[in-house]
């Protein structure tokens, strides 16, 4: 049992917000408050295993039945800031997008799969549930975004390369226990980012998922406090990938020099750096199929 609890569960990569404290009206303050003052507070891992252990049960609980008052933690310039982790929520929508993802053949769980696993009777009274919750939420909004099995090239225009953060298991001021790859910037720094790199996009390139989904990330962003800080994770993938590659990986340079490249008209420069991006994850997103 201790060997499975220390298992590491893969394959994900997140999108964080952290906000000040003062963002959150009280009573939810307080309790931040006291939260950030714990020794130790769970990790992603940790959500993820109860996750999955939930969906043991038969039938399989595929959303909580309570709203976690978990978050993670985080200090910036000497202001404490949490990511509340608002499981249940992001149950509800990762499920609604799994459901109408099922059948694509990028989608690792074919229908009758997801079928087996969260028998569509489940997924319904989720649905129904989540619409009346949305009826008396109607401004909820989740403070972490998740990707499998890859990450979203629209994240990466939010950071530059010099805000990479590597460590390896024993190693940094943190002193990790598996490996990390992350970046951090502030709030205005990411909305900054974005706006120049939509700006380029939309005079250089046709309307598209690129574009879409940079505005989409813009208009969450604009749901937090300005002093907050924002994350990207590559969580479990981490794991997926080696150590040399994790060390070598320079993807929002690429992103970061093939906007450049566009606004400077250079389009063939622009491609090698989206050629070398989407080279590397197409590797990655390979590896969900492999035996």
């Amino acid at each position: 049992m201790a060997q499975q609890a220390s298992a590491i569960v893969p394959y994900a990569a997140y999108l964080r917000v952290y906000e000040p404290l003062a963002a959150f009206p009280e009573p939810e303050r307080a309790h931040w408050v006291r939260y950030a003052k714990r020794d130790r507070v769970p990790t992603a891992q940790d959500e993820l295993k109860r996750s999955l252990a939930d969906l043991l049960p038969v039938p399989p609980v595929a959303v909580p039945e309570q709203e976690s008052a978990d978050a993670f933690v985080a200090e910036v310039d000497g202001v404490v800031c949490v990511c509340p982790w608002r499981t249940r929520l992001r149950g509800w929508q990762a499920l609604a997008a799994l459901s109408h993802a099922a059948g694509d053949q990028e989608v690792a769980m074919p229908q009758t799969v997801l079928d087996a696993a969260v028998p569509p009777v489940v997924r319904r009274q989720a649905a129904a549930d989540y619409e009346r919750w949305l009826t008396r939420n109607p401004d909820a909004r989740p403070w972490i975004r998740t990707a499998l099995w890859h990450v979203p090239v629209r994240w990466f225009v939010l950071f530059s390369s010099e805000e990479k953060e590597f460590a390896k298991p024993g190693t940094g001021e943190e002193s990790v226990q598996q490996f990390v790859l992350r970046y951090r910037t502030p709030m205005v720094q990411a909305r900054r980012r974005l706006a120049r790199g939509l700006k380029v996009l939309r005079e250089e390139l046709e309307e598209g998922p690129l574009v879409d989904g940079l505005v989409d990330v813009g208009r969450w962003l604009e749901e937090f406090h300005p002093r907050s800080l924002v994350e990207l994770d590559y969580g479990g993938l981490a794991h997926a990938i080696p150590e040399e590659q994790l060390a070598d990986d320079h993807s929002a340079a690429d992103v970061a020099e093939g906007i450049a490249a566009l606004r400077e008209g250079d389009g063939e420069r622009a491609g090698v750096a989206y050629e070398r991006l989407t080279d590397r994850w197409r590797a990655v997103r390979e590896l969900q199929f492999a035996n």
